[in-house]
């Protein structure tokens, strides 16, 4: 079988063949398109919620005639969620029209061979959901890659998917690590939505190898790892962007890849990454944080065991644990200052250094409301902090902004704000705006306050 498969959230042809629905598409009144889906397609809210990455309180509220749907990224994410051709919307036909359109399999045929020895982490996509990050063409090809993954993982010889197969050593291998570490140091100046198409698709390529390249065992299990790797920033880089379902997809593929690579290290970062997500929405990362430190082990190199207790601390703070916060943060500094002697962590983690820690101890000081704490940490780190790297020193103003608000400090916590604002002007990326969004809703009850109104009336709050 080849082609596209279309999700459950696709629209039936008698739904989009509707004249009611071809004239709200037109308008691009997707709340109206929402409400005829469910009506006329027996598609629940919550199931197109999931497909469109839209919270569903707002696919009902859109469904209700209260909001819009306006920008181009998010018109073509839903025509490709409910597989709505791209004349319908005023846009270019999609990538997936054209191709075949086979009836959904059963749920036995789409069953994940890694369903029975991943274990699903609470509150992300199960396995069975990676084929929505649509970077393989079909679910045929996920389920090869995936039962791929096991082979080689269980110490079976790996073998071309086609006669005429690439070859891979260690010089292409070397060539592709190189690659990626250099994509890698895009994160650094652009936010997700800048991103987010480049390390799709070169994960994509990277999988194709993967799929249909000759290799020996240990070179597919290095492929595997960078698979994990890529997984990981395509995921960051989803997540940087707002798109949540996509991200958690993409962290649980990095997970099944690291693990298939015998890499404990990779594999317990890509835990990390699931519990700073989950932390992000609301839900306790606690578990899935302390699971990834479990995973990577004592042994890894110092610069992995210091970003997963950080990340493994940030969870603890924001459950308002502040006991289990210090010991976390301590072991991070350990992990920071102890290097002498060990082995070199992977580049991945190599970003994690004294004021990275700085940083994240002032971010769990603040989330614990301890600002004698956080604001020192803060500014010290903040001090030499280039502009450039706009969308990061954006965010951590927004943490000294709360500090400063906290310790009563009105009128500098104002100021702190309005600089971030300046920075993340333009920014490919969600967070900054809706960490701003929710300060400035805390700063509306000191409007009296010159510097206050002033902000909040640029804000147009």
């Amino acid at each position: 079988m080849s082609g596209d498969v279309s999700p459950p959230s696709a629209l039936p042809a008698q739904v989009l063949g509707r004249a009611d629905v071809q004239a709200a598409l037109r308008r691009h009144d997707f709340g109206q398109v929402f409400k005829l889906a469910r009506q006329w397609g027996g598609i629940s809210f919550l199931r197109i919620a999931d497909a469109c990455d839209i919270k569903p309180e707002r696919v009902g509220k859109l469904a209700r005639g209260d909001g819009a749907i306006t920008t181009y990224e998010k018109i073509g994410y839903i025509a490709d969620a409910l597989r709505i051709p791209g004349h319908l919307v005023g846009m270019a036909p999609r990538p997936w029209e054209g191709m075949s359109q086979p009836s959904p399999a059963g749920p036995s045929e789409l069953s994940s061979p890694l369903a029975t020895v991943t274990p699903r982490i609470a509150g992300v996509a199960s396995s069975d959901d990676l084929g929505t990050v649509d970077l393989e063409g079909d679910e045929v090809q996920r389920r090869r890659f995936l039962a791929a993954s096991i082979g080689i993982a269980t110490g079976t010889a790996a073998t071309t998917a086609t006669p005429s197969g690439r070859r891979i050593g260690q010089r292409e291998l070397r060539h592709l690590q190189r690659r990626t570490t250099r994509l890698r140091s895009l994160d650094d100046v652009l936010g997700g939505a800048d991103t987010r198409h480049i390390y799709r698709v070169e994960l994509g390529s990277t999988m194709n190898l993967l799929r249909n390249s000759s290799y020996t065992e240990a070179t597919g299990r290095q492929l595997l790892g960078l698979v994990a790797e890529q997984a990981q920033q395509a995921g960051w880089a989803a997540f940087d962007a707002g798109r949540q379902t996509e991200a958690s997809a993409l962290y649980e593929k990095a997970f099944q890849a690291a693990t298939a690579a015998q890499d404990p290290a990779l594999a317990g970062n890509s835990l990390a990454f699931l519990a700073y997500q989950q932390v992000s929405a609301g839900i306790s990362g606690v578990a899935t944080a302390t699971a990834s430190c479990e995973t990577a082990r004592a042994d890894a190199p110092a610069t992995v065991r210091a970003l997963l207790f950080e990340r493994r601390a940030w969870a603890h703070a924001k459950a308002g644990q502040a006991k289990e916060t210090e010991q976390a943060l301590g072991q991070a500094e350990e992990a920071v200052t102890g290097t002498g002697g060990e082995r070199p962590g992977p580049d991945w983690s190599s970003w994690v250094d004294t004021r990275e820690l700085q940083i994240m101890k002032g971010r769990c000081w603040t989330e614990l409301h301890r600002p004698l704490r956080a604001v020192p940490a803060l500014e010290a780190a903040l001090a030499d902090f280039d502009d450039t790297h706009a969308r990061d020193k954006a965010l951590y103003l927004t943490w000294l902004a709360h500090a400063y608000l906290d310790a009563g400090e009105i009128e500098q916590s104002a100021t702190v704000i309005a600089t971030a604002m300046d920075l993340f002007a333009g920014v490919g990326s969600v967070r900054p705006q809706q960490r701003a969004d929710e300060f400035l809703l805390r700063l509306h009850a000191y409007r009296a306050v010159a510097p206050v109104a002033e902000v909040l009336d640029r804000a147009a709050i």
